[in-house]
Parts: structure tokens; C-alpha cells; sequence
């Protein structure tokens, strides 16, 4: 698939890439222009099960996958022709350990133009791909889901507050961060409530003191 991808790219020309989830805040490789993004017939959803990034295969995590429908705002990246290749395959080992994503060039628009650039999307075929999940579902899996980037709850708030920075609004996103930000909150108050209390000592009377 990556050697698809290079011949489409052609090498002879800078590289695009569309970033709509943790490539926005981290990237993770250098690139000389960003500017915010919009795709149509795509959008950004938690729906993709993460065995490896957010998760293990005996409790997976989540992700974000590029689905089909609607539209969706990210970021672009220019990368230098010069550095394509070494940067694809960068990408590869990040987003492609057990080649779930679909790989996809999309027109994307920005406020100077429109530019073909390189997204991950996600297909419903796909055995990655989680179907709907209940609320209740989510908030097992941003309680307990951790792989070797960390937990699936920091990915989803850390991707909120990037789209935030960049006055992107994602009201699926927002909605599922409050409902796992909610269960936390309740859980805390009700280990404060039920944590055990243990009478203060009683202060020590002082030693009498004699002057010689």
C-alpha cells in the first residue's frame, strides 16, 4: 500500500498531508506550510478501534478514522519533495502498524487554495471499524484503554483542545469528552465521600520546664 501511495505521489512535487486527529498536535515530522482544512464527503469520528496506539488487543482502544459523509476540518501540511519519502514512511510505522487505514488523496480547501493531500480515512468494511457504541461503551473504554501512546481519553481531549486552538468546533467530540470527564468526576467525589476518616490525634501536653 505504501508503495501505491509513493507512485501516486510521484515524488517529483512537495507532498500534502490532511491531518484531522493527533496530526495536528503532533505531527511528528517537518513540514514548511499549515493551513487549516476543509474535505467534503468525509468526517472526523471516534469509531476506530486502536489494538496498538490507545489500546491492546485484549482491551482495545479508540482512534479517530475518516469516514464517508458530511465534511470535516483539519489541517494541511506541506512537506518538501525532499523529504516525502522519509517522511511516508515515518508516517507508515505511526499510523500504519496492522494497515487499518485506508489511504486516500483528497481535494482539500484552504483559505489560499484547494490542494491534493494525502488522509487516512477508514472504510465501514473494515474490521477496525467500531459500528455505533453505546454512551456507556465509550465510558469503559476511556476508563481502562491504554496502548503504547497512552489512553484513549487523553487522545480525544488533546484533540479537542487542539481543535479549539485552531476555532474548530466538533460537537460529537466535545459530547463524548464531557461524558468521560463526567464519570471521572463522579467517581472522585465518591471515593471522597466513602474515603475512610481517621480521628486527628490528640495534641501532647507540653513538658514542664524548670529553670536551675
Amino acid at each position: 500500500m505504501l508503495d501505491r501511495v509513493i507512485e501516486e505521489w510521484g515524488g517529483h512535487e512537495d507532498l500534502w498531508l490532511f491531518g484531522y486527529g493527533s496530526l495536528i498536535w503532533r505531527p511528528d515530522f517537518g513540514f514548511v506550510e499549515r493551513h487549516p482544512a476543509r474535505v467534503h464527503g468525509w468526517h472526523r469520528a471516534l469509531k476506530m478501534w486502536s489494538r496498538v496506539n490507545r489500546g491492546t488487543v485484549e482491551n482495545p482502544g479508540l482512534v479517530f478514522g475518516l469516514l464517508s459523509g458530511g465534511s470535516c476540518r483539519g489541517m494541511v501540511f506541506r512537506v518538501p519533495a525532499a523529504d516525502g519519502l522519509e517522511t511516508l514512511g515515518r508516517l507508515w510505522l505511526r499510523e500504519m502498524p496492522t494497515g487499518v487505514y485506508d489511504p486516500k488523496w483528497l481535494e482539500c480547501v484552504t483559505p489560499h487554495s484547494t490542494v491534493r493531500a494525502l488522509a487516512f480515512t477508514l472504510s465501514r468494511r473494515s474490521p477496525n471499524f467500531t459500528g455505533e457504541l453505546s454512551d456507556e461503551r465509550y465510558r469503559r473504554i476511556f476508563e481502562s484503554a491504554v496502548g503504547r501512546y497512552g489512553t484513549s481519553l487523553d487522545y480525544a481531549q488533546q484533540t479537542l483542545l487542539e481543535l479549539r486552538r485552531h476555532s474548530i468546533h466538533d460537537a460529537a467530540l466535545s459530547r463524548l469528552v464531557k461524558l468521560a470527564e463526567a464519570r471521572l468526576s463522579a467517581q472522585a467525589d465518591s471515593a471522597a465521600l466513602h474515603a475512610p476518616v481517621y480521628p486527628s490525634p490528640s495534641p501532647s501536653k507540653p513538658e514542664s520546664t524548670s529553670e536551675e
